[in-house]
């Protein structure tokens, strides 16, 4: 990448396969393109999220599902994550984190799993994206750009989301993003400071409050944010942070030194650094 007195930045918060939203985006002349996860359509699949955990609230059974549906899933989230990259790598290099949407598919030890047993033929989203020449997934490390120090965080489960949101299978639930916890805490750490962070969902009580009609009634106005990401932001106070995953918490605010934007479904931001 060549050496520039300024870069110009722009940050997507998650498409969710908008692509009528992403080519609204005035992109022309952007060096670089950060994205903050779930690039594909997921509709159907926060459908049935949403609707077990009301079923469980309420005693009932889960949906469980077939294999009609599970194709339907992974054809959705598919083919407008494609769509998506194929439109925004044309610009410029593009680098993302994966979200809570998506990232099993791209792992084809998963999708032969599910493959075999619904016993169907699925889309294999890695070898896919693979051939978009100009588009990275980014996890878990730090890049640098022209000095600039940008750092990707995956997504990953809080103990503070488990314990106050109390999703089934509790103490599995809980051991799982404990694990989790301690691994991301870790690599902040490691991070220090940075100029951006990137990173999917928004540091607790700021930007992450839960208020969407859809969402189960008993989630309402409740904190989604991770409080590790908090404690990192107080501590090393990055320039920017942009996040997504609580869409209606789209936003800015500001921590200390630090300029934090849940970027919402689509939304945009343009930085020179």
């Amino acid at each position: 990448m060549l050496i520039r007195n300024k870069m110009k930045i722009l940050a997507i918060g998650d498409p969710h396969g908008d692509i009528k939203r992403i080519k609204e985006i005035p992109i022309k002349g952007i060096d670089l393109i950060l994205i903050t996860g779930d690039i594909g359509k997921a509709d159907l699949a926060r459908w049935r999220v949403f609707e077990n955990v009301k079923r469980q609230k309420e005693g009932l059974s889960v949906l469980e599902d077939d294999k009609i549906f599970k194709k339907d899933v992974y054809n959705e989230i598919y083919y407008s994550f494609l769509d998506t990259l194929k439109i925004l790598s044309k610009f410029a290099p593009t680098y993302s984190i994966l979200g809570n949407v998506g990232g099993e598919m791209l792992k084809d030890a998963e999708v032969k799993k599910d493959e075999r047993k619904f016993k169907i033929k699925l889309p294999y989203l890695r070898k896919s994206i693979s051939k978009l020449d100009n588009f990275h997934v980014t996890k878990n490390v730090i890049r640098n750009f022209d000095n600039l120090r940008i750092g990707f965080l995956e997504y990953f489960v809080d103990t503070n989301w488990v314990q106050e949101f109390k999703p089934s299978e509790y103490n599995k639930r809980l051991k799982k993003a404990k694990k989790e916890t301690v691994k991301a805490k870790r690599i902040l750490n490691n991070f220090k400071s940075l100029d951006i962070l990137v990173c999917h969902q928004p540091p607790y009580g700021y930007l992450d409050k839960i208020v969407n009609p859809s969402a189960p009634k008993h989630w309402d106005g409740k904190h989604a944010g991770s409080k590790v990401i908090l404690d990192y932001i107080k501590k090393y106070q990055p320039k920017y942070v942009f996040c997504g995953h609580i869409h209606e918490g789209e936003g800015k605010v500001r921590i200390g030194k630090t300029e934090i934007y849940n970027l919402g479904v689509a939304g945009h931001k343009i930085i020179n650094l």
